[in-house]
């Protein structure tokens, strides 16, 4: 749980230093990534972002080789609330009451999925150690495919003139669904580490998928997060990319890695709640920002 709660510090930190970073730095594209390299590695307070979310990451690690993945994404989805403080704190962004009530649904139906594995979260037994490669790649395969057709239609709806300017949710879903899969390969990468045999385990892990996912969903997952996140206020489009990741991973994960389902009315029917809910709040979401938010998100973009 320690680990969990510095994830969250330093995933929430690093993504408001890299939205502070690309406010400052001139319009990216996922259509020019090398150009987009160019600028965010040239860019120090980007690059401690990006440090930020990789201590993250390697925090991560340590949460899924003790807590079961469903139980983890809901200790991981707190964050949203220290997330969209800083938002507001540091880079002055607004939220409307509408989406304000949808994060708090949200995080009340993530808080329903944790509740449903209370049981899960204290026996040990239940944490999944490895799944068959061919159902990761099953799962993982048509969900990076439909993450990257996604974010292509919504820039390409992006691009109509005189449309109403995005909120991000588009984005959000589409980037969760990569970081889901990332999340499944992190899973998959922490049960090949181990302290006796690390040569075997080295061989094990290169003959796996999961590291090969982590290469695509990190190359993938930077162009596209961080062309949406210079666009769209870090305030919705994280904690939206951050729903789907934790439902995708609480909910493939937990099949993929054999762990058990609550066999308890009362828990299933939470974990089943929880879900629906999230899934029914992302759908009911604003799609575009209101005047005051267009003039605040073009004010990001300007530089200094």
């Amino acid at each position: 749980m320690a680990a969990a709660l510095v994830s969250n510090v330093l995933y929430s930190g690093g993504f408001v230093l890299e939205k502070r970073a690309l406010s400052t730095l001139p319009e990216v594209s996922v259509h020019r990534p090398a150009r987009l390299l160019r600028l965010v590695l040239g860019n120090p307070l980007w690059i401690a972002g990006a440090l930020s979310l990789a201590a993250g990451f390697a925090a991560q690690l340590a949460v899924y080789r003790t807590l079961p993945i469903a139980a983890a994404q809901g200790l991981f989805v707190s964050g949203l609330v220290l997330l969209v403080m800083l938002s507001a704190r540091l880079l002055g962004e607004e939220t409307t009451g509408r989406e304000r009530y949808a994060l708090g649904a949200i995080l009340l139906a993530l808080l329903m999925v944790v509740l449903s594995l209370k049981e899960g979260v204290e026996g040990a037994d239940t944490v999944g150690r490895d799944a068959p490669h061919r159902l990761i790649l099953l799962v993982c395969v048509p969900s990076l495919a439909t993450g990257v057709w996604l974010y292509h239609s919504a820039e390409r709806r992006a691009r109509r003139r005189h449309r109403m300017p995005t909120t991000g949710v588009e984005y959000g879903v589409a980037v969760g669904l990569l970081y889901g899969v990332s999340s499944l390969a992190i899973k998959g990468v922490s049960s090949h580490l181990t302290t006796s045999g690390v040569g075997d385990a080295v061989l094990g892990l290169l003959r796996s998928p999961y590291p090969y996912l982590l290469l695509f969903t990190g190359a993938f997952g930077l162009v596209l997060s961080q062309a949406a996140l210079q666009r769209c206020r870090a305030s919705l489009i994280v904690p939206v990319c951050t729903t789907v990741t934790c439902l995708y991973t609480a909910v493939l994960g937990t099949l993929s890695f054999g762990e058990e389902l609550p066999d308890e009315p009362l828990r299933l029917g939470l974990r089943v709640a929880g879900t629906v809910l999230a899934v029914t709040v992302l759908l009911a979401m604003p799609k575009h920002d209101t005047a005051s938010q267009k003039s605040t998100s073009t004010k990001e973009l300007t530089p200094p």
